[in-house]
């Protein structure tokens, strides 16, 4: 009668080891997402993601950042790829330019920090939502040269600015 009873309760205590393992949260490790936002930069007409990463624990030397940022206008993700120092405590992760960021829309972002043989020390999925459309952006920059003169090809006849729609962007 003991066999029987040791096996239930060494498959239990198999069962809650697993359970408690399929309980760890994504994205725990040695960093943990401080900031999402998306960057709307006026001067020069573009807009970024900006993914701060703090440390909360060791990293590796040598470590990357692979992120993975939803494309705003559709199609492939964006992929970059940083290196981190081993004495940073906040990780900066920006995206190429985006177009077709929609307001209170959820755009997803994945990151990985790899050590140096490529091995995958942490995971992370987020989501990025911005509070503006793009639409307040113009379609070329603000101003040119060094004094940053107005853009003449900003402005309307009547002398107001013309914030051009993006083209090509999904409903």
């Amino acid at each position: 009668m003991k066999s029987p009873r040791c096996a239930i309760v060494v498959l239990g205590l198999l069962a809650a080891a697993l359970s408690a393992g399929c309980q760890r949260e994504t994205g725990s490790g040695p960093t943990e997402v401080s900031g999402r936002l998306f960057v709307f930069n006026y001067r020069i007409a573009r807009a970024h993601y900006m993914i701060t990463l703090r440390r909360t624990g060791v990293l590796p030397d040598p470590a990357v950042a692979v992120a993975t940022f939803e494309d705003p206008r559709g199609g492939a993700p964006l992929v970059t790829r940083t290196k981190i120092f081993p004495f940073w405590e906040t990780i900066v992760l920006e995206s190429p330019p985006i177009h077709c960021v929609r307001k209170d829309r959820p755009y997803t972002v994945g990151i990985r920090i790899l050590d140096g043989a490529g091995k995958v020390v942490q995971a992370i999925e987020t989501t990025a939502i911005s509070t503006v459309d793009q639409t307040v952006l113009t379609a070329k920059p603000l101003v040119v040269g060094p004094g940053y003169a107005i853009n003449p090809d900003i402005l309307r006849e009547d002398g107001s600015v013309d914030y051009a729609p993006e083209t090509g962007c999904p409903i």
